[in-house]
C-alpha cells in the first residue's frame, strides 16, 4: 500500500471507525503522509482504536500522530502502538512523552516501552 492507497483507506475507515478496533499496516509504504491521512481516523470521535501497528512503513516523523493522539479521544482506546522499524528519530521521544500517562505501550527500535505504572 502506497500513500496514495491510504487516502483511499481513510476514507473507508472514517465512514464508520466505531468498529475498528485493530488495524496493522506493517511492511506497507505509507511513509510520513499516509500516516497523516490515517490521523483523520484517529481524530474521529467515534474512533475505539485499540492496537496500531506501523512496522517498517517509512515513517520519519510522527509529529501529526503525535498531535491527533493528544487532541482526540484515541489515547482513551489505544493500547499498544507498534513503530518498530521505522526511523523517527527526535520525534519518538514527543511521541512517549504524549503516551507517558496512558495506558498505551509503544514499541520503537524493536523495543517495547511501557507506560502503565
Amino acid at each position: 500500500m502506497t500513500e496514495k492507497q491510504c487516502v483511499i483507506l481513510t476514507s473507508a475507515l472514517k465512514s464508520n471507525p466505531s468498529h475498528l478496533r485493530e488495524l496493522d499496516l506493517s511492511w506497507n509504504k505509507l511513509g510520513n503522509t499516509g500516516v497523516k491521512h490515517l490521523c483523520e481516523v484517529l481524530k474521529d470521535s467515534h474512533c475505539k482504536l485499540e492496537r496500531l501497528s506501523l512496522q517498517n512503513c517509512g515513517i520519519t516523523d510522527v509529529s501529526s500522530l503525535t498531535q491527533s493522539l493528544t487532541n482526540s479521544k484515541a489515547l482513551q482506546f489505544l493500547k499498544d502502538l507498534d513503530l518498530s522499524m521505522n526511523k523517527i528519530g527526535d520525534s519518538k521521544q514527543q511521541l512517549s512523552d504524549v503516551l507517558r500517562d496512558s495506558n498505551c505501550d509503544l514499541s520503537v527500535d524493536n523495543k517495547l516501552f511501557t507506560r502503565r505504572l
